[in-house]
């Protein structure tokens, strides 16, 4: 079981038993509080029971592939490039294009959600926190959650 949450629409942190794990889109940076410091760019890394996936896109940015417990969450931000690099159960994005590329379960809002759920035609709900259990707890059809 994980938790997902959003303080701002640059940020996704991940909290599992083990960790907590802070990704900052706008800054290519990953924040574990680990004693070598904050995580920069692309590369793979093993954090507590996460395995991250850093994929530097053609624009020298980076998006990542996070799997937690079977779980695979796709951090892109507003990022619309190398989505053929990311598969994902969980996609954490302000771009339409993306999520119709990926077409992930569930879809957590990083921007205008406003928008993107009038052009994919369906409704967002708004929680604090987002726990996941499990692949098999997704849901069946796509979903917008705002985490606010």
């Amino acid at each position: 079981m994980f938790e997902l949450e959003s303080k701002n629409q640059d940020e996704i942190v991940v909290i599992t038993k083990k960790t907590t794990i802070k990704f900052n889109i706008a800054d290519a940076v990953i924040d574990a509080g680990l004693a070598v410091g904050k995580i920069t760019g692309p590369g793979e890394f093993e954090i507590g029971d996460v395995a991250i996936r850093g994929i530097a896109t053609e624009s020298g940015k980076t998006i990542y592939d996070a799997e937690i417990s079977g779980v695979h969450v796709g951090i892109l931000g507003n990022i619309e490039e190398n989505l053929d690099d990311i598969v994902a159960d969980i996609l954490c994005t302000s771009s339409v294009r993306a999520i119709r590329e990926i077409e992930p379960k569930l879809i957590v809002s990083m921007g205008n959600v406003d928008a993107m759920v009038t052009d994919l035609k369906l409704t967002a709900r708004n929680e604090k926190k987002l726990k996941i259990k499990n692949l098999d707890s997704l849901p069946p059809t796509k979903e917008v959650v705002v985490l606010s």
